[in-house]
């Protein structure tokens, strides 16, 4: 037992040595910080959404840097075809045969950016891989590495010229991140490292940072499946998703604000994720708090509200809100 302790107490100091860094490199966003995290733990995909400057695209490059592995970015755009992600064969004249060439899905950490920016056959070609794992083309099957996460980012701000993501889609992405603009403390922070950044750009940096291997994640992953929850806590969890497809049951309000529920994938995703979240404070249970927290994200994308709910102005964090305080709690 002891034994084991001492692993767990090597991966958890190696994921939160991770978190620690990332926090230097990007002020202001711990939310955003330790939702990365908890995607890696959780091996889910994560959809951003937030304002242009809001480090999103620097966030996923700096978790990059902390985790061995490698990074791609996809600049989503309207013109982008399904074979810039998955790849395509290469006709090769001098053997006279079609050799597959990767495209760059078959990186350990994607940035989709800005994923509404292109038709639903690219997004389907992205989404098919992320909840498969593998990529087909022609006659030939390929498989993803065992340390693949997407993190999808779409602006709220613009939406002209865009394709939102269908609902059966959405579900696919295990967390629906909202970021916001930084107080005003944090953002001097940011002034004071954007200018050290740009004095030291012809010097190497001093601060180097010894990338976690995929091997402790992996182990962290299992050590979150291991982490204790009570019975009754999970038939809280449940009960959260149960009451999203009869809300009515909670309140004739709440009733007519929802037209269909989370599937049995927000079960999965809410369970695995509150776990993450424990693991990441160092508990070895989880809280009611940490089912209510993970909540909003878990949920938020996988809720289609009612027409009423909409022309009320009632949004689907309302509405989680609302189920969370209307659940009993164990």
């Amino acid at each position: 037992m002891s034994e084991q302790n001492n692993q767990q107490n090597t991966t958890q100091a190696s994921l939160l040595r991770l978190k620690n860094y990332i926090n230097k490199e990007i002020i202001g966003q711990d939310v955003l910080v330790e939702r990365m995290l908890i995607g890696l733990l959780a091996d889910g995909h994560i959809l951003v959404e937030g304002a242009p400057g809001l480090a999103k695209t620097r966030a996923i490059n700096v978790l990059s840097k902390g985790v061995q592995g490698d990074f791609h970015r996809v600049q989503f755009t309207p013109d982008l075809l399904p074979a810039d992600l998955t790849g395509t064969e290469i006709y090769r004249p001098q053997q006279g045969t079609f050799e597959f060439q990767k495209g760059p899905l078959f990186h350990n950490l994607i940035l989709a950016d800005e994923i509404n920016r292109s038709p639903a056959k690219v997004q389907a070609a992205l989404l098919e891989a992320m909840a498969e794992r593998q990529i087909t083309v022609g006659q030939a099957t390929y498989p993803l590495p065992a340390l693949f996460m997407v993190m999808a980012t779409q602006n709220p701000i613009e939406q002209e010229g865009t394709y939102p993501l269908p609902e059966a889609q959405l579900d696919r992405f295990l967390l629906h991140v909202k970021i916001d603009y930084p107080h005003a403390e944090h953002e001097k922070s940011i002034l004071h490292l954007a200018r050290s950044e740009a004095r030291s750009q012809t010097k190497k940096s001093s601060e180097k940072f010894e990338p976690i291997t995929q091997d402790i994640l992996f182990a962290a992953r299992n050590e979150v499946l291991d982490l204790y929850m009570a019975d009754s806590l999970e038939d809280y969890l449940l009960q959260i998703i149960l009451a999203t497809r009869n809300p009515a049951a909670y309140g004739k309000d709440i009733g007519t604000w929802l037209q269909y529920g989370a599937s049995p994938r927000a079960s999965i995703a809410l369970d695995r994720c509150a776990r993450a979240k424990a693991w990441l404070a160092q508990r070895d249970f989880v809280s009611p708090e940490d089912i209510q927290d993970m909540a909003f994200d878990v949920l938020r994308h996988r809720l289609i509200l009612s027409y009423e709910a909409e022309a009320e102005g009632i949004t689907t964090d309302h509405v989680i809100k609302e189920l969370i305080a209307r659940v009993a709690v164990p």
